[in-house]
């Protein structure tokens, strides 16, 4: 459909969002689009209140039904100003309640239990940025080799639509990278590859967000606790908070826009003091 073309692009180039959000939009629009088969301007409330009790009827989580609807008001609002649309059937659609958990994290003890395993120099650099530099883990796979500078320490990654920020490294994350680099070097000769992407896989290629979140699975079993690179950058919050660190500092680091994201990061440092509280005085 080209309104739907025509509002991805818009998505990319003038909003830019990431490549994995415009993707995320276009499968969600696309079902729709699909479920309704029909134009735009010929869509009703009913058919969108339809549609969403079907998504419950079919098991979505609220998370995924939440998303899709903000897909929908995202895309009718831009159809209704681009004159497409003269009236917008998803002004008045009610979101999902979520329940509200906090994320999960991991102890200092279980994050030291992983970093001292037998780890390859691919392997300590990703579990040394992840959780040393809270990076998410498409930050991570989208270093090149000019965002970072070891002498300066810090690098530079590109957020959630495509915002850049300054990250400390730490005297343990440069010793990673830096003991990385040789091999890096030789596998790049040794498949003669054409790459600015700092981590690369032994078989020849860019490592993916795939590999990552297989290698951090497979740790997470050593520890007996299911985990993602997402736990280790949770883990990285945490853990500055319950060492003193500053709420504005750690959401500068993590990137977030809003303050009020971070803020979740001290109820999990209350909720653990709670718990080591009543773990001694029971």
């Amino acid at each position: 459909m080209q309104f739907l073309s025509e509002y991805l692009e818009y998505l990319e180039i003038e909003k830019g969002l990431s490549i994995n959000t415009v993707d995320a939009y276009r499968r969600d629009l696309t079902d729709f689009v699909n479920y309704c088969n029909c134009e735009p301007s010929e869509v009703r409330r009913a058919q969108l209140t339809t549609y969403i009790r079907e998504l419950h009827e079919k098991n979505y989580s609220p998370t995924s039904v939440m998303r899709k609807i903000a897909s929908l008001r995202g895309f009718f609002k831009w159809l209704c100003a681009n004159e497409y649309c003269t009236s917008n059937p998803s002004l008045t659609i009610e979101q999902p309640k979520l329940p509200k958990k906090l994320p999960k994290v991991m102890t200092i003890q279980e994050i030291e239990t992983i970093l001292n395993q037998d780890l390859n120099k691919l392997e300590k650099v990703i579990l040394e940025l992840l959780y040393g530099c809270g990076l998410r883990v498409s930050e991570l796979v989208g270093l090149k080799t000019n965002d970072y500078d070891l002498s300066a320490k810090y690098l530079q990654c590109y957020g959630k639509g495509s915002k850049e920020r300054i990250v400390p490294l730490g005297k343990k994350a440069i010793e990673a990278i830096k003991n990385y680099l040789p091999e890096r070097d030789f596998l790049i000769q040794k498949f003669r590859l054409d790459t600015k992407k700092l981590l690369i896989h032994e078989h020849g290629r860019e490592i993916t967000r795939q590999d990552v979140y297989n290698f951090i699975h497979s740790q997470g079993k050593k520890i007996h606790k299911t985990i993602s690179p997402h736990t280790l950058r949770h883990s990285f919050a945490t853990h500055l908070l319950e060492n003193g660190a500053d709420l504005r500092v750690v959401q500068e680091l993590l990137g977030h826009s809003d303050v009020s994201t971070t803020q979740l990061y001290t109820h999990i440092s209350k909720k653990r003091l709670k718990e080591v509280y009543f773990s001694i005085n029971n």
